[in-house]
């Protein structure tokens, strides 16, 4: 795949499922790139539009800047261009632009600006901080709209007009009012991507306010199942979406529910769970107790006996 434009990236990315590849660690709480390499590769075999290196679900708020940019440019080297890779960048301002610099370095087709760490700030601010990082490179810049670092229409609207490069907008927040607002500003100016955890549960009802996909963290470890639920989605086939709902989403939320932080340790133990070890998360999450390992490999097993399996066997 050739060097894209940023807004051939977003066009790109908005036309399929993504996912964000956790980070493997050995024991010893080191880069394992072996095993990364290794996941890549498997993944790189579906139908998957773009991957996160170093993103959420990839523990970007434990690795330190120069393992983002390693992992990173583990990533470009392994995909081969299959497909585009995009990285995690944030932190303040001052981490943020240096990383930005860095990944474009190492090769990355776009970048995701996550919020910037703990504060929180004003709209201005909030602007200053997107519009430097947008200025240290020339990748298609993703606002993440979360937690601390919403920004309104107003705001991504200037933003847009002095940054051609800012050409994404991921809503984390469930603001559906503000993801009408933005959507009536800005059009077909931004590709907008679901990110709410778990973003299946709010697909369809995402699909028809314009946001054409989201990040998949499940497709780490079922990308079998992702694959066809994103399918489904996109034909509109309500049915079928919820039945994957009452297979296997919902029952994999109401465990990762028990535990803050289980949003990223339930998708390193599902890739234990298919015999893709990937090693334990990073302090200060904690991993899943075995009887909820135990709990998600029963549920993973019964993914092909249920309802979802049968209707996509009925649609195939």
């Amino acid at each position: 795949m050739s060097k894209m434009t940023p807004q051939e990236m977003a066009r790109h990315i908005g036309n399929g499922l993504l996912s964000f590849p956790v980070t493997p660690f050995t024991a010893g709480n080191v880069f394992d790139e072996a095993r990364y390499r290794s996941n890549l590769d498997w993944l790189c075999g579906y139908d998957v539009a773009g991957l996160f290196a170093a993103g959420g679900t990839g523990e970007f708020f434990s690795l330190s800047p120069a393992e983002v940019v390693k992992v990173v440019a583990t990533a470009v080297a392994e995909t081969k261009g299959r497909v585009p890779v995009l990285a995690g960048v944030g932190y303040g301002t001052q981490i943020a632009t240096e990383l930005a610099v860095g990944v474009e370095q190492a090769g990355a087709d776009g970048i995701l600006l996550l919020p910037p760490y703990l504060v929180f700030s004003e709209q201005e601010g909030l602007a200053a901080h997107i519009d430097a990082v947008c200025k240290a490179t020339k990748l298609g810049v993703i606002v993440y709209n979360r937690d601390n670092a919403i920004v309104s229409e107003e705001t991504l609207a200037k933003l847009c007009e002095h940054n051609p490069n800012l050409v994404g907008y991921k809503d984390g927040i469930g603001d559906i009012e503000l993801m009408t607002r933005i959507h009536l500003r800005m059009g077909d100016r931004l590709t907008y991507i679901g990110g709410l955890p778990t973003a299946e549960t709010f697909a369809l009802p995402y699909l028809e306010m314009g946001v054409t996909t989201y990040s998949s963290a499940v497709f780490n470890f079922v990308p079998h199942f992702s694959t066809k639920f994103y399918a489904a989605v996109r034909r509109r086939d309500r049915e079928t979406v919820q039945a994957g709902l009452r297979d296997f989403i919902l029952p994999l939320i109401a465990i990762r529910n028990r535990k803050r932080g289980y949003a990223v340790s339930i998708i390193k133990a599902g890739m234990k769970v298919i015999g893709r070890d990937s090693g334990p998360v990073r302090s200060p999450l904690t991993d899943l107790s075995e009887s909820e390992t135990a709990e998600l490999a029963a549920l993973v097993a019964r993914l092909d006996q249920g309802e979802f399996a049968a209707r996509e066997l009925a649609a195939a």
